[in-house]
Order: C-alpha cells, then sequence, then structure tokens
C-alpha cells in the first residue's frame, strides 16, 4: 500500500508542497543546524510515519557514521553508537552513495543488520535509507525503520525521504560554510592560530570570568629567536611556514582549554585560565623543550631548529587589565631577548 497522502478538497501533493515550502524557509533562516535538522526531520516523521529514524552524520575521515538526532523506542540506546561505512544498510548506503528500499523482510536481507533488533528489542518489517549527498560527497545518511505494527515503505516514500535529504545537505553544507566564515574572521591566515583580534577578545572575557570565580589566569608572551635570519636566508615563504609549524608545535603543548594566538610578527600569545604563575612557568619550560627538540621543516624540506624567549604573567597580581596583563608577560619576555634568549622570566620577578 502506498502511503501518498490526499487531502480532501486539496489538490494531490498540497501536504508535501507545504511541507517542503516550510522547510525550505528553515534552511535559509538564521536558525542553527540542531533547529533546521530537527524541523526536518520532525516533517519526516509526519509524512512517512516510521516506527524509528535517525540522522547519522560522516566523519572528517570518511570512515565512521554518528547520530546527530534519533527518534523511536529506546533512542537514547543508539545516541552515542558508531557504525562503520559499509556495515549494514546505512553503512552501504553511506559507501555506495545510494539510496536502499528493503521490504517484507529485513532481517533476512544480507545488508540489513539483525543485531539491531536484538539490541532494541524489536522486529523490523521495513527499512528505508537516503544518502545525505552534496555534490559527490556523502555527508551523511537518513535511515527510517518500519516494525510489524507498520506498512511497508513504497518507491513514493523513497521519493520523498531522497527530497528530505537534499535539504538536509543544504542546511550541514551552509551550516558548515558559516563555520568557516566564523573561523576565518578570527584565525590568522599565515600561522593557523587564532589572531590577535580573538585574543584581545579572548582575554576581555577570561578576565571577567577569572574576576567572577576569584580564579587566576595567566598567559605566556613568546617571540622567536632569530627568526629574521629564516627569512634572509631561505625566503619568506619558509617563514610563514615555519610560523604555522610553530603554532602547531605550541597548541600540542598545551590543554584544550588553552588559547594560542599570534600576536605580530615571529610572536605569539598563549592564554592560561584557572592557572597560576608557577604552573604557568612549568608550560613555558614545557613549550620552550618542544619548540628545542622540533627539527622545522619550514614547508620547503628543510631541517632547521629554533629557539624562543618566554614571558609570564598572571592575573591578578601583575595586571588586572587586557593590556597590563599582556604587557607585563610582554617586558618579561624582553628581559630574557636582552640577555641569554631560549629563557625563561616571570613578570615582577
Amino acid at each position: 500500500m502506498t502511503r501518498r497522502l490526499k487531502i480532501a478538497g486539496q489538490p494531490e501533493f498540497s501536504k508535501e508542497i507545504m511541507v517542503f515550502h516550510e522547510i525550505g524557509k528553515a534552511v535559509n533562516s538564521t536558525m542553527e543546524l540542531p533547529e533546521v535538522l530537527k524541523i526536518i526531520l520532525d516533517r519526516v516523521e509526519e509524512l512517512l510515519d516510521p516506527s524509528s529514524w535517525g540522522l547519522l552524520l560522516m566523519d572528517e575521515a570518511g570512515k565512521t557514521l554518528r547520530f546527530e538526532i534519533v527518534a523511536g523506542p529506546n533512542k537514547s540506546l543508539l545516541k552515542d553508537i558508531y557504525l562503520k561505512v559499509g556495515d549494514g544498510a546505512t553503512g552501504w548506503v553511506a559507501q555506495h552513495g545510494k539510496p536502499l528500499l528493503i521490504n517484507t523482510d529485513a532481517p533476512g536481507e544480507p545488508r540489513y543488520k539483525s543485531w539491531i533488533d536484538s539490541f532494541l528489542g524489536t522486529r523490523t518489517r521495513s527499512v528505508l535509507s537516503v544518502p545525505v549527498r552534496s555534490r559527490e560527497k556523502v555527508l551523511g545518511v537518513i535511515t527510517l525503520v518500519s516494525d510489524e505494527s507498520r506498512e511497508e515503505f513504497s518507491d513514493y516514500d523513497l521519493f520523498i525521504l531522497s527530497t528530505f535529504a537534499d535539504y538536509t545537505a543544504i542546511a550541514v553544507e551552509v551550516s558548515r560554510f558559516k563555520q568557516k566564515l566564523k573561523d576565518l574572521s578570527v584565525m590568522d591566515g599565515e600561522s593557523g592560530a587564532y589572531n590577535s583580534r580573538y585574543l584581545f577578545q579572548t582575554l576581555e572575557k577570561e578576565i571577567k570570568r577569572a574576576k567572577r570565580y576569584q580564579s587566576t589566569l595567566s598567559v605566556i608572551f613568546v617571540d622567536l629567536d632569530f627568526f629574521k635570519f629564516v627569512n634572509d636566508g631561505h625566503g619568506h615563504l619558509a617563514g610563514s611556514n615555519l610560523l604555522s609549524e610553530v603554532a602547531e608545535v605550541l597548541q600540542a603543548s598545551l590543554r584544550d582549554v588553552d588559547i594560542v594566538a599570534r600576536y605580530e610578527a615571529d610572536e605569539f600569545v598563549l592564554v592560561l585560565p584557572e592557572t597560576g604563575k608557577k604552573e604557568a612557568a612549568l608550560t613555558a619550560q614545557r613549550v620552550r623543550e618542544a619548540i628545542n627538540e622540533r627539527r622545522f621543516r619550514a614547508g620547503l624540506n628543510l631541517s632547521l631548529t629554533i629557539t624562543a624567549s618566554f614571558g609570564v604573567a598572571s592575573y591578578p597580581e601583575d595586571g588586572q587589565t587586557v593590556i597590563d596583563l599582556v604587557r607585563a608577560a610582554d617586558r618579561a619576555m624582553f628581559q630574557v631577548k636582552e640577555s641569554t634568549r631560549n629563557g625563561i622570566a616571570l613578570a615582577g620577578a
């Protein structure tokens, strides 16, 4: 039996047209991606009446799928499950980029994994799964399941769900594009670290937070030693590539909550929330050693070694404003620069 919907006194497809119009407005609105996806999949449920369904998004490597949205009985059991591309009906759709309709006896279909029924305590009658595609790339999969209490899915359902998948792909792509634009506005194009604008915004927030909760905050000012010789000896491309490699070393030496920002030229500032001066000095030492031990290729298959001078300052003892805190760390760094280089100085010491 087909699920084609007709409303008395209205042309065929009118409900579907109204739904797609609503989704189109949502996709082009200022709503965040989770809100748009919820509207889309709520309408999937309204038109196609599955017993359960889910939207899975592909990871960056293109190897696994994770549930972004799940609906139906025992949905909490599926929320944290990852599926391998190629595994089961959903994995097959992700791998081949083609829709799949399984009817009559889903557990008897080799591409259907019967462990799902055992896991959820259900009996699947029909499965409908379509790829969420952008150009030639699969972004995810929408999978609907119909149990024994519901009708089997039809080719018409496949057409409707494929249209939903097209809107979903647009929503995901728009969201990712917006995120890229946002990232570009706060990232330094040369080093890949955050830019100075983001640095000052972040420090302003972190100082307010530290003041509110009476906690600590430290910054480390990093200045590369003799960076000019890299530019002069190997060219500005090598210098730019070196800055990018240094930023990677800095980030790898810090916690996830810490911030790496390029201040200007060959200078970086590290922001360490809830960190006192003693702990910040240990972090600076760890970063200094990581830079000293690294052989930098500078994107040109070179083998360069560099050092850096460090200055450490902490809130509130060394400064209670963004400018004062950065200036204190800068002055401490300059003490090293004017003496030994490749060392660490603490503000107020």
